[in-house]
């Protein structure tokens, strides 16, 4: 229990850059660990104050010699504190989760949005594989999640009709208040679905997959902050496999004859490559990842 103001960071700290340095300390002393945006104190802590104060999250650096009111040093010393007794990841406790320059909510209900696919899409709009982004007419989001793919694969493909689907009803709530806060309403339907399972019958020229991939020995030794999040958007089966096989086992079905297929699929591009070596995949790197997206075409698939 606080018994004096001088025990108080909300009475003794002034400045942004002084909340900065005491926040990273309080997140290294305490070994929280990141991932849900961030990868380091520092920029969680800079996370976390920006998006406390309202304040454009890219940068802090203008930022550090502002000082803050009582009541905003009493808001962040609260904020700070959560982060480091909840050990929920930074995400769930402002609500908010970007994507380059797109924001998102996000709340226990999904999982924190992030994702390679979402870099690759807002890069260059997965040119090496579509020559023309007006030329999609309809997409599938599988396993949406809080709906970012689905909302980046709006803004990507301008004339594309984009169906996203999760097998989560909580999940598909969150993806409503994205949906509405970018006014997607009438471009995006979100479909309660296992996979495939749900979609209407029709062919997509992109389907886009992040589905869970994580191995289960792998979910049983996650950090608190990973266990703060659903574990079925986390859990892949023993070899992280299980929904990857099932969507390479589908997919052909659903795609136009031009049609092409992305998934994520995190560290698994070995046992994949070795449990389908008549499947040419095609790789897509990022400036943070290699080896952790594919892409196959409709006549890739035909051979499954």
């Amino acid at each position: 229990m606080i018994e004096t103001h001088q025990k108080d960071p909300a009475y003794e700290l002034a400045s942004i850059r002084d909340w900065l340095r005491w926040g990273v300390t309080q997140f290294e002393r305490a070994g929280v660990v990141y991932g849900h945006g961030t990868d380091n104190a520092m920029d969680e802590a800079a996370f976390l104050i920006l998006s406390s104060l309202n304040l454009p999250v890219d940068d802090i650096a203008p930022w550090l010699d502002c000082r803050l009111t009582q009541p905003e040093r009493t808001s962040l010393r609260d904020l700070i504190e959560a982060r480091v007794a909840t050990r929920k990841p930074a995400a769930y406790l402002t609500r908010t989760a970007w994507i380059q320059r797109f924001k998102f909510y996000v709340d226990e209900r999904a999982i924190v949005p992030r994702s390679y696919i979402g870099e690759l899409l807002l890069r260059d709009g997965l040119a090496s594989l579509i020559g023309e982004p007006g030329a999609i007419s309809n997409v599938l989001d599988l396993c949406t999640g809080s709906g970012c793919l689905a909302i980046l694969a709006a803004y990507i493909f301008p004339n594309a009709a984009i169906a996203a689907s999760d097998i989560s009803e909580d999940a598909l709530d969150v993806a409503r208040i994205n949906v509405a806060t970018y006014e997607l309403q009438d471009r995006i339907t979100l479909i309660r679905s296992d996979l495939f399972d749900g979609i209407p019958q029709q062919r997509f020229d992109l389907i886009l997959a992040n589905p869970p991939y994580v191995t289960s020995a792998s979910v049983k030794g996650f950090p608190p902050e990973y266990r703060a999040e659903p574990e079925l958007a986390h859990f892949g089966g023993a070899d992280g496999l299980d929904l990857v096989r099932r969507i390479l086992a589908d997919a052909r079905g659903y795609l136009s004859e031009e049609g092409i297929l992305v998934v994520e699929v995190g560290q698994a591009r070995a046992a994949l490559e070795t449990a389908y070596p008549g499947l040419p995949f095609f790789w897509l790197d990022t400036e943070e990842s290699e080896g952790e997206v594919f892409a196959l075409n409709a006549q890739d698939l035909a051979s499954i």
